[in-house]
């Protein structure tokens, strides 16, 4: 029939496409793939470099620090236990893998979240690219990366990156677009420049904003690095899927105990960043 027809033609002209842009941008997606393999190294050597309970420590101060002492001892203690199961090391390329597609997320997420919520005309023209984004199964985004990059961790980084930037854009460009008018007026009324009413006034009151969707990011990319274990990215999402298909029950529910705990850590962590001024502490100590 012509409508199967014309899927047939449409798939193979996707497919040649692919090949088109995998044989003639060789050399940047070499490039990329260097660039991004190189950040996810130098993160992992810096994690790498602290022995568990060093880390543990700091995770431990950090949420006394900012939450209380309560999740201080279970920050400290959940790192603890993922070196008890004997996955210290891929824990930490799980953290290596998630810090590096959320950096990128919140540096480039940040940036375009920031001019949508300058320009109302950007931000309608973006909000269906990402609502389309957020829609697809996740899975979808390893098998172009896959094309271009290659197996391994570039490929989990820049498919969890895709899934990642999403609500960092969105809740960037909200935060900047619902700045009181009236406070915008007065600055402007004040002789301040729109350099100076932009970092003293639009970028304090979208602040808490901008940290939620740092943290909606930092939730979306623990999510897809699970997922982008079967691209061979190492981490806990390749041990859950090598245990998976090995049939070993046991090891992929300690990775996944794993996964749980360094999520709520991180997940509470960023949380209370995203909290206005004053109430970073946690009332129920």
């Amino acid at each position: 029939m012509a409508w199967r027809d014309s899927i047939k033609a449409f798939d193979a002209a996707i497919d040649a496409a692919m090949i088109w842009v995998s044989s003639h941008g060789s050399a940047a997606f070499s490039a990329l793939r260097g660039l991004l393999e190189g950040g996810y190294g130098a993160i992992l050597w810096l994690l790498s470099e602290l022995p568990f309970w060093g880390l543990a420590i700091f995770a431990g101060l950090a949420g006394w620090r900012l939450i209380g002492w309560k999740f201080g001892t279970f920050a400290s203690l959940a790192l603890t236990l993922c070196a008890a199961l004997g996955l210290w090391t891929e824990t930490l390329e799980t953290l290596a893998l998630v810090l590096s597609a959320t950096t990128m997320a919140v540096l480039i997420g940040g940036g375009l979240g920031i001019l949508a919520g300058l320009s109302p005309g950007l931000s309608r023209a973006l909000e269906p690219l990402l609502d389309l984004i957020q829609t697809l199964p996740p899975y979808l985004y390893l098998l172009p990366a896959i094309a271009f990059l290659g197996y391994g961790p570039a490929t989990a980084i820049l498919a969890t990156f895709i899934v990642a930037v999403p609500p960092t854009v969105k809740l960037t460009a909200l935060g900047i677009a619902r700045t009181p008018t009236e406070f915008l007026e007065l600055g402007q009324a004040s002789g301040a420049s729109g350099w100076q009413v932009f970092a003293k006034i639009r970028l304090p009151f979208a602040l808490a904003s901008i940290m939620a969707g740092v943290n909606q990011s930092l939730m979306m990319a623990f999510g897809m690095v699970v997922i982008a274990g079967i691209v061979g990215s190492g981490g806990l999402g390749q041990t859950i899927y090598a245990s998976v298909r090995t049939l070993d029950i046991a090891r992929s529910v300690d990775a996944a105990i794993a996964i749980v705990a360094l999520t709520i850590v991180l997940d509470r962590l960023s949380q209370s960043a995203a909290r206005p001024a004053g109430t970073g502490q946690d009332t129920r100590r």
